[in-house]
């Protein structure tokens, strides 16, 4: 069996950043420490945080803390939950993503000088209510080409594209030339100022993904059932290779996978420890 895996494959910076600062937390005996949702989509690491005592909460939790420390996960929140946590007097570990900080400092200022915010992603995920809490003015979020060409140009002397940073590069592409097509025919080009800001590490990420799901037999995805990027991820190789599975461990191997032949390309989210990656490459070698 010939295995092929992308070196980009597994944490990124913002993610064994903000796990890495969870860990140090708790040596440090900083207790007792909540994250604003799981602080990573991986199950295996989020259950022994929890042993180790660290409490997931939701926003709506926040009032109802009188001590202890509140980690803001990679994702980031808006600028009202950093007010919550500090009207509590409870401790800010913000271990937001840089790239995604990034977005917040563009779409409050662009908001603050009377933009529109156009906000390319997916409308239910953290990072994007997050970045839309940034938004001091008027915003859409726009998932797909429906909303796309569904979107009415709004009264505004600029509207501001950006992109939640783990979306598909190629969509956000496709979806930008549908609403340049709208502003072409409007005639008001001159008002929209689109930003790339999807991480870079991502795009690197999808482009090796796509890379070697062309060339393999079978093509396996590694993640969370919740990533985000790991189903985009998955979206990508499908594309381009049909026998391609989604898989969160080892356990999730059978010999039905392999059936097409014995190339094996292996690529994994954001969110996923070597570990896994390591012991999912070990699997296929020894027992397929």
């Amino acid at each position: 069996m010939k295995i092929i895996t992308a070196k980009t494959a597994g944490f990124c910076f913002g993610v064994r950043r903000a796990v890495d600062e969870v860990y140090r937390l708790i040596h440090e005996g900083a207790g007792p420490i909540y994250t604003l949702g799981p602080v990573i989509h991986n199950e295996t690491v989020v259950r022994d945080l929890e042993e180790k005592g660290v409490r997931v909460i939701a926003e709506p939790e926040i009032p109802q803390i009188r001590k202890g420390t509140v980690v803001i996960r990679s994702h980031g929140v808006g600028k009202e939950i950093y007010e919550m946590i500090e009207s509590q007097g409870l401790r800010c570990a913000d271990v937001t993503c840089p790239f995604v900080l990034k977005i917040h400092r563009i779409v409050e200022k662009e908001s603050l000088a009377g933009g529109h915010i156009v906000i390319i992603g997916d409308p239910d995920h953290a990072e994007v209510k997050g970045i839309c809490g940034w938004c001091t003015g008027t915003f859409t979020v726009i998932r797909d080409s429906c909303d796309a060409r569904a979107f009415q140009l709004p009264d505004a002397p600029k509207i501001c594209v950006v992109s939640q940073t783990t979306f598909n590069h190629n969509k956000f592409q496709e979806l930008v030339e549908i609403l340049k097509e709208k502003s072409y025919d409007n005639h008001v080009l001159n008002t929209f100022s689109i930003i790339n800001t999807i991480c870079s590490a991502t795009e690197e990420r999808q482009k090796e993904a796509q890379e070697i799901a062309s060339q393999v037999d079978t093509m396996l995805v590694i993640g969370g059932r919740h990533s985000s990027n790991t189903h985009k991820l998955y979206e990508i190789c499908l594309e381009e290779c049909e026998n391609t599975y989604y898989i969160q461990t080892p356990v999730d191997l059978d010999s039905e996978m392999f059936h097409c032949g014995s190339y094996v390309g292996i690529t994994a989210g954001a969110s996923t420890p070597k570990k896994i990656i390591e012991e999912v490459q070990e699997h296929v070698r020894v027992k397929f």
